[in-house]
């Protein structure tokens, strides 16, 4: 369970906190509350109820604390009481954090005020207590009694941080010109005063700085498997080997948070959320409901619904199907129970790094077992000193799936542990064969060792130089690897969560641009390209490569078939091309009137999206007008036709652009009602997007399946 924790931010409102410092265009108080605001949305963010925080103000207009009783304590305001931080506390402390019209209020009365909150929250139990001070230093802050202060800090284990705007900070490289002198009288009093208490002072610019660096999030490790590891069986054979073992991730994909859907609901009931309530309007989740049905003429639509409790698995077998009853489900389950045995050994050379099937895992002795930790750690240094792997049968929970592992030896100057990793089966292995990039075979099975497409002796050696300019391992300049695993983030991990966090606070703000460190390594370094200038030059050269450019794809052309006699038939009827072309296509004769006009010589494009358009717009009268589905198959053979000429003719946007229209017609029930069956038709008959060039209008595979989802 994670450790609960209780912050408050105590921040300076007085009147001087509105003004503009050090040649920024923002006031004192937004570019302190950027800092503030970070570490709020990053504790909602995590979503823990354990997680509170309390925010109080100091030089407000009016009073509202506990301690209000004393004048020594006016003009202090709690904000927030302490407790788990949402959204509309967001909005409500968002109205309060403006600059004041007032200088009055006391910065350590404001700390009392802090503390007091903590202790009546808390009382005797177990937290993660901090207090955050941000202040500009210009106001009043009375020393009288602060010995007993830092008392009751260091006897409630509450941690101080303070940080000041346009505080001197020698480390950061920061000092304030023109410093006002009861400024840096109040600069002296807090950097005492986080000393006797061991706690941090600095200038908030460092502390803003340091939110562009994300935050990794600490993972509690929790054990995916514990049972034995076994090398033998130790029920039958006393010489069987059985350790007490845990296994624990090693290595995880992080992935970004995830979006859901929400609609908006009744301001007022209505069982909305009252934690997601956002400017007076609720969000209620949306939640999936799935329906079986079967056909049934009888059943209003010609599908019967059904419950899923009626329903049997089935496997298929060739082109039939057979049922397995829920009686005899057990029949298809392989029984196995929990469990890694060892079945052999091999050596750590003829193991092949493409053999890895998943993520990695560690695998340690039993907590508090010296026995268990003894027998691992001896199997550890066995395998190192032998240079071996050990191959394992692993069945995770009983009746699983087995899989088999390869364990290797960890050694570590404080740790060792065995790391496992999932191994192919026959099944699960593609061994794909490519030709050779050495040699070109002809038609006729001759060899050839030279070839355009084969590099020559001086290309190779120039393509090595090259490639070791480029050589990211190699210290740079100041001794430092310009890769390290703890300066490597995922860029949209980070970025979606810098956006969440970033748009719950300024809904109608611009976004921020995204951090250095995050781009960090989407380019070269810039001394490695300069290093390697010389080399990709002389590459470039031998290899004769120069710039082509592009052609525009031509439109096929389909040469139109000649009658035997050699006539022109449309000049003997009196139709030119321009003719053609302008025709109407009739729903009488839409099929032949259609292939007739996208025929005509001067075609172009604007002639196909015209044609289209109107096929599309014959589709939509027929479904529109038909009872029930007695026209979905004219209005179906329409699109085929469009379709398959369109194909053919590669004007693939033609045919998409038209059919994107025609999805919002049907899914917004625009053709007279629900008409969903027919584009359940439309998907049966396989008449989706078409597949080809972007550049031509055409999209890939994973496109074109998706267009089918809702």
């Amino acid at each position: 369970m994670a450790d609960k924790s209780a912050t408050v931010y105590i921040v300076d409102v007085g009147r001087t906190m509105g003004q503009h410092h050090s040649g920024r265009s923002q006031s004192d108080l937004d570019f302190a509350m950027q800092y503030v605001w970070d570490k709020i949305t990053t504790t909602i963010s995590n979503g823990r109820k354990t997680d509170t925080v309390g925010v109080i103000g100091f030089r407000t207009d009016y009073t509202n604390n506990a301690l209000q009783a004393d004048d020594a304590y006016s003009n202090i305001s709690v904000f927030k009481e302490l407790g788990q931080f949402l959204m509309p506390h967001v909005r409500e402390c968002t109205e309060h954090l403006q600059p004041s019209e007032t200088n009055r209020g006391d910065g350590i009365s404001a700390l009392v005020v802090g503390i007091q909150l903590i202790k009546t929250f808390c009382r005797h139990l177990k937290y993660r207590k901090s207090i955050y001070l941000i202040t500009d230093g210009r106001g009043s802050f009375d020393t009288d009694g602060l010995d007993q202060i830092v008392a009751q800090l260091k006897s409630e284990t509450i941690s101080l941080t303070i940080l000041g705007v346009d505080f001197d900070d020698a480390e950061y490289g920061f000092k304030e010109e023109d410093k006002p002198a009861n400024k840096a009288k109040t600069e002296a009093v807090l950097h005492q005063l986080a000393e006797d208490c061991s706690g941090v002072f600095a200038t908030i610019a460092e502390a803003i700085d340091e939110l562009v660096r994300p935050r990794v999030k600490e993972v509690r490790p929790v054990a995916s498997y514990k049972g034995t590891l076994t090398l033998g069986d130790p029920e039958k054979f006393d010489t069987a080997m059985s350790i007490d073992i845990e296994r624990y991730p090693r290595t995880m994909l992080a992935k970004p948070v995830s979006a859901s859907r929400y609609v908006v609901g009744p301001t007022e009931g209505g069982g909305v959320d009252e934690s997601m309530r956002i400017d007076g309007q609720g969000l209620q989740a949306v939640k999936q409901a799935r329906v079986y049905q079967v056909p049934d003429e009888s059943a209003p639509g010609g599908k019967k619904d059904i419950d899923k409790d009626d329903m049997e698995k089935g496997y298929k077998y060739g082109r039939t199907i057979v049922p397995i009853s829920k009686i005899d489900e057990n029949v298809t389950v392989y029984e196995t129970k929990p469990g890694m045995e060892i079945v052999g050994f091999t050596e750590a050379r003829k193991y092949k790094r493409f053999f890895h099937m998943s993520n990695t895992n560690v695998i340690v002795p039993q907590k508090l077992n010296d026995q268990a930790a003894i027998a691992l750690s001896s199997l550890i240094h066995t395998l190192a000193e032998y240079e071996s792997y050990a191959i394992v049968r692993f069945v995770k929970k009983a009746n699983e799936a087995p899989v088999m592992i390869a364990l290797a030896p960890n050694l570590e100057p404080d740790f060792e542990c065995l790391i496992d990793v999932q191994l192919p089966f026959i099944e699960d292995f593609r061994p794909y064969k490519f030709p050779p990039l050495n040699t070109v075979r002809t038609v006729t099975g001759k060899t050839l060792s030279e070839h355009r497409f084969i590099p020559t002796d001086d290309m190779n050696v120039l393509m090595s130089a090259y490639v070791d300019s480029m050589d990211l391992s190699d210290p740079s300049s100041d001794g430092d690897d310009f890769i390290t695993t703890e300066d490597t983030f995922s860029p949209i991990l980070h970025r979606v969560n810098q956006i969440i966090r970033y748009r719950a606070t300024h809904p109608d703000s611009p976004l921020p641009p995204v951090p250095d460190i995050l781009m960090k390594y989407s380019h070269p370094p810039p001394e490695l390209i300069g290093k390697s200038q010389p080399h990709i030059d002389a590459l470039i050269k031998a290899c004769d490569v120069k710039r082509v450019t592009p052609v525009l794809k031509s439109r096929r052309t389909r040469e139109q078939p000649k009658p035997k006699s050699g006539l022109d038939i449309d000049e003997l009827l009196g139709i030119s091309s321009d003719q053609k072309v302008r025709i109407r296509i009739s729903l009488s004769n839409a099929v032949a009137e259609y292939k007739q006009k996208i025929s005509a010589d001067d075609a172009d494009e604007a002639v196909m999206k015209e044609a289209a358009s109107e096929m599309f717009n014959h589709a939509r009268e027929l479904v529109k007008t038909s009872i029930a589905d007695l026209n979905y198959g004219r209005a179906r053979s329409l699109l085929a036709v469009v379709r398959e000429e369109m194909g053919e003719l590669e004007y693939y946007g033609v045919w998409n652009d038209e059919f994107r229209k025609l999805k919002k017609d049907v899914l917004g029930k625009k053709l007279d009602g629900d008409r969903s069956d027919w584009w359940e038709e439309l998907k049966r008959f396989e008449l989706g997007l078409l597949e080809g060039p972007r550049e031509a209008g055409g999209v890939d595979w994973t496109d074109a399946k998706q267009f089918w989802n809702p």
